[in-house]
């Protein structure tokens, strides 16, 4: 017996030795449909037996089929029949019947023998169906071999007729477009391609400098020209510090895809060589199969990589090739095409799963005229799903810790040997090796430079703050073994962490203020219960792409349900959030030209969001690093940006060392505020905060009590109204509430259609000529013009 997966056969490609001559009919053997529950038979369309045959040689057989093919083409070409009649149910049980009969005539090693023999005629019959088909040019003289096909069968020789007609043209590495934040950054010049004369001193492979002419990047950035060059040419370890917004992830990108497009074409000629030798001791009229990289590549080119797919499987003529697929023969185990020798050759790994996205769409749009598969790793996210993309063997793997740890320690085929690893990546390192986070990346990073260390691997080391340097307290240095840190002790800490051994490309391109040049910084000093009128005055006053980060999770949850009452549409973005939810925000911010992101420190680090024009800490961040890196997702890439800083009497400790730290020459400007609108704001605020408290209290009052009284029923136990929260309130004084929340809502909509900046306009009679001179309103100012004519006036003053 042998299962047909697809409707076609499995093969080993092996040399046949021995044929079949059929003699009998296959028979469908029915299957129990218990054995689809676990979805471990969902690839299989029907079970078929072949009991009358006999053993001859496999050249005959080939001579004989050919000759009943032909004959059975020339009597389809004569009857219109479009489709043979399925067997009716009666038939089939005549079939069980006899087949029963057949297998109490046979002995258990006729069964065995069978089985063998089966595997042998099919393998030999799916190479025959592809000579066949190249001879005539006809799908269907090859698919008509037998009588008895389903129906399922018929329908599928379309599709091959359209893969044929792909095949044609040109094959381009085509993949689907995903709607992500980062589309707008890399099919900004799509239409147009750039002059990349600029890039091809800096040893880019031609592939690769094809991407990046179709994406418009017409000359490198500093990181990327001094990165480039040692990374490729020298092949050194890199350690990369340069400014938020500057490249840095293709500074990485690019030397990696050049690393696996060496492997791949040393491997090909090693691989070609063997093939050849083969070749020649091989008999002259057995079948072979021929262009194994040709076929390799058309995975590449066919397969998508987002793993939305779960067979990676493709046509090609008239005979289905599956790669991955395994065929036992005498306890040997045979894998078609040569994804067993593709090892993991890249490794990324990231802070955060929204980073491990941002670096997968920049490598696959640099890479994609390469056809190396990459993919993403990150929690949150089905590992099942994750795992069948491992198993396509991508030559990149971006991943956040946690579930490569996981994956690593449940010894995926993939990830077992990290030994060929080309590449090792840390991005945002100095977050990654942080005494008391990621506890996995310390262990992963064990491994590598232990059991699993490779002395040809490349590692690259990249962040905005890898030089930042605090200054050690006096009470610190006045111990015995206390050692003053600075920028190199931090490097050599940083390498011994990561563990390289060599001397590496040190690359500091940071500013003393480590912050860039296009940003604006300011401040408001406020109470802390004054932050919320601040703020919404600011989204208000200055409309626009605006990110406002906590530090915590309620905070942010707070903030929402606020600026959702006052009609700002806000988007969260929180560890709490489901990672489907986080990425859709993300995405849905990018789309919108005037929106709001309330979020935490996950989206400080790297994500390069396009045109964002205000940063917000909403509360000052407890680091200088943050600072630096939540400030940074604003004026990147040579563009403007402001960043303001709210601070109330709690934030003015993390302020100060935030302030000497960077080494501020000048103190940071006050942002201008317009006091006079700040009383209808208040009132705005106020009864916003009012209904906020009201629906909070009422949500988390029903989430309570409902749970208790499901765990009560469960429990067949009677619930003391004390246990509730809040008191068991009668009808009347709920309604009473409701009534009151809903009054509020009410004048809360009032004042909001009333406009908050009234301009000011004096009219005049009409003129003679019996024209109404109006003077000209000012046009709604940036916050960034807001700044520059204060400070402006602040000159004038002075002068």
């Amino acid at each position: 017996m042998k299962a047909r997966k697809g409707g076609r056969f499995r093969s080993s490609f092996k040399s046949k030795r021995k044929g079949i001559e059929v003699v009998g009919e296959w028979k469908t053997v029915p299957i129990d449909p218990n054995l689809f529950a676990e979805e471990e038979f969902r690839d299989i369309v029907c079970l078929e037996e072949l009991t009358d045959y006999k053993l001859v040689s496999s050249s005959k057989v080939g001579k004989v089929k050919e000759k009943k093919r032909k004959a059975e083409s020339a009597s389809e070409e004569g009857s219109e029949e479009v489709e043979e009649p399925v067997v009716p149910p009666k038939k089939k049980k005549k079939n069980k019947d006899l087949r029963r009969q057949t297998d109490k005539g046979n002995s258990p090693n006729a069964a065995e023998i069978d089985v063998l023999v089966d595997k042998e005629a099919k393998c030999n019959e799916i190479i025959e169906e592809e000579a066949n088909c190249e001879d005539h040019g006809h799908v269907t003289e090859s698919m008509s071999s037998r009588r008895d096909t389903p129906k399922k069968k018929k329908k599928k020789v379309p599709k091959t007729k359209d893969f044929q007609a792909q095949e044609a043209l040109p094959l381009v590495a085509t993949s689907k477009k995903v709607k992500n934040w980062t589309t707008e950054v890399l099919s900004a010049s799509a239409d147009q391609k750039a002059d990349v004369s600029a890039w091809k001193d800096l040893f880019v492979p031609e592939p690769v400098l094809q991407a990046l002419s179709s994406l418009g990047f017409s000359a490198p950035t500093p990181i990327q020209a001094l990165a480039l060059p040692s990374a490729i040419r020298d092949n050194m370890d890199v350690l990369g510090a340069a400014e938020t917004g500057s490249g840095k992830t293709l500074a990485f990108a690019i030397p990696m895809i050049h690393s696996v497009l060496q492997w791949q074409k040393s491997n090909n000629s090693t691989t070609r060589n063997d093939s050849v030798s083969k070749e020649s001791h091989q008999h002259h009229d057995e079948p072979r199969w021929e262009d194994e990289d040709e076929a390799e590549k058309l995975t590449h080119q066919q397969v998508e990589d987002s793993g939305d797919e779960d067979d990676a499987s493709f046509t090609t003529g008239c005979v289905r090739v599956l790669e991955n697929v395994e065929f036992d023969s005498n306890d040997e185990t045979h894998t078609v095409g040569s994804n067993k020798n593709r090892p993991l050759l890249g490794l990324v790994l990231t802070p955060t799963r929204e980073l491990a996205v941002q670096v997968k769409h920049h490598i696959d749009a640099v890479a994609k005229f390469t056809g190396i598969k990459t993919a993403i790793l990150v929690g949150g996210m089905a590992a099942q799903k994750q795992e069948r993309v491992l198993n396509q063997k991508p030559e990149i793997v971006i991943a956040t810790p946690g579930r490569l740890w996981e994956l690593v320690k449940e010894r995926h085929p993939h990830l077992s040997n990290l030994r060929q690893l080309r590449c090792l990546v840390i991005d945002e390192a100095d977050r990654m090796v942080e005494k008391g986070h990621f506890l996995e990346l310390s262990q992963l990073l064990e491994i590598l430079n232990d059991s699993q260390y490779n002395p040809r691997r490349q590692t690259f080391v990249f962040s905005a703050t890898l030089t930042l340097v605090h200054q050690t307290p006096a009470r610190v240095l006045q111990k015995k073994n206390a050692k003053k840190m600075d920028k190199k002790t931090k490097l050599e800490l940083l390498m011994e962490k990561v563990g390289i051994k060599g001397k590496p490309k040190v690359i500091d391109l940071t500013r003393k203020e480590a912050t860039v040049e296009t940003l604006t910084e300011t401040r408001i000093h406020c109470n802390t219960n004054e932050k919320d009128y601040y703020l919404y005055y600011f989204l208000l006053q200055y409309p626009g792409r605006t990110m406002v980060f906590a530090n915590s999770i309620d905070c942010v949850k707070r903030l929402s349900s606020l600026l959702t009452i006052l009609n700002c549409d806000p988007l969260p973005l929180h560890a709490n959030m489901h990672q489907k939810q986080r990425l859709k925000n993300l995405e849905r911010f990018a789309e919108r030209e005037s929106c709001v992101l309330l979020t935490t420190d996950v989206a400080a680090r790297g994500l390069d969001i396009p045109n964002v024009q205000h940063v917000i800490h909403y509360q000052v961040p407890r680091t200088s690093e943050l600072y630096v890196h939540r400030s940074g997702r604003t004026a990147r890439a040579a563009q403007e940006g402001l960043s303001l800083l709210l601070i109330g009497p709690e934030d003015l400790i993390n302020f100060r060392k935030i302030y000497k730290t960077l080494e501020k020459s000048e103190e940071l400007p006050f942002f201008p505020v317009d006091a006079k609108c700040m009383t209808s704001i208040k009132e705005r605020m106020n009864l916003a905060r009012q209904i906020e408290k009201a629906e909070f209290f009422n949500s988390r009052a029903k989430q309570h009590n409902s749970w208790l009284q499901q765990a009560a029923e469960a429990l067949e136990m009677d619930l003391d109204d004390d246990m509730l929260m809040g008191k068991k309130a009668s009808e009347q004084e709920e309604s009473q509430k409701q009534k009151m929340l809903k009054g509020m809502k009410k004048q809360l909509k009032h004042m909001l259609s009333q406009p908050l900046f009234k301009v000011l306009m004096k009219t005049k009679y009409p003129t003679q000529s019996g024209k109404l001179l109006l003077p000209q309103t000012s046009e709604s100012i940036s916050a960034l013009g807001a700044m520059s004519k204060k400070q402006a006036k602040k000159k004038k003053s002075i002068k």
